[in-house]
């Protein structure tokens, strides 16, 4: 059997949504919530759905071909620990900056990371994705974020 770099990236991805969809099942509701047909659950078990399928949908289609063999020269994986980090960092600033902040922050190091260093550019590709992406999640799902402690703080709340 012939592993690719195609199996490898369907498995993983394939774990990762098996991991996601069980802790969407971890998001509290508000009560009631349970009997709406959307909440807070609806779109992650959707991704996680969506997740799982295109990876076994990868898994089978993947080239099965002695040339695609996985092969780990050419890959930056400083550059992939540096995302990781930059990931895990915006895990603990959500509760410290609240959502829009540290995605904005998230979005603007990524790009920071991978090469862009324009500020204009940075702050355009960043800013109004975090904000569209908060109005729809706040003001079209009506789904809780929490503003932040530090924002809580310094406006009061």
């Amino acid at each position: 059997m012939t592993v690719t770099k195609d199996h490898i990236g369907g498995l993983i991805f394939l774990c990762f949504s098996v991991a996601y969809g069980y802790y969407t099942s971890q998001i509290v509701l508000f009560p009631g919530d349970e009997f709406e047909p959307f909440h807070a659950r609806t779109l992650p078990a959707a991704l996680a759905a969506l997740g799982i399928l295109f990876s076994v949908c990868q898994l089978i289609t993947a080239s099965k071909a002695r040339e695609d063999r996985l092969s780990l020269s050419g890959y930056d994986f400083l550059l992939v620990g540096k995302l990781l980090l930059l990931m895990v960092g915006f895990a603990f600033s959500l509760e410290w900056l609240g959502f829009l902040i540290s995605t904005a922050l998230f979005l603007c190091g990524g790009y920071w990371l991978l090469g862009e260093r324009r500020p204009k550019i940075l702050l355009l590709a960043s800013v109004p994705f975090a904000v569209g992406f908060w109005f729809v999640l706040t003001q079209l799902l009506d789904i809780y974020l929490a503003p932040g402690r530090m924002l809580t703080a310094v406006i009061g709340g």
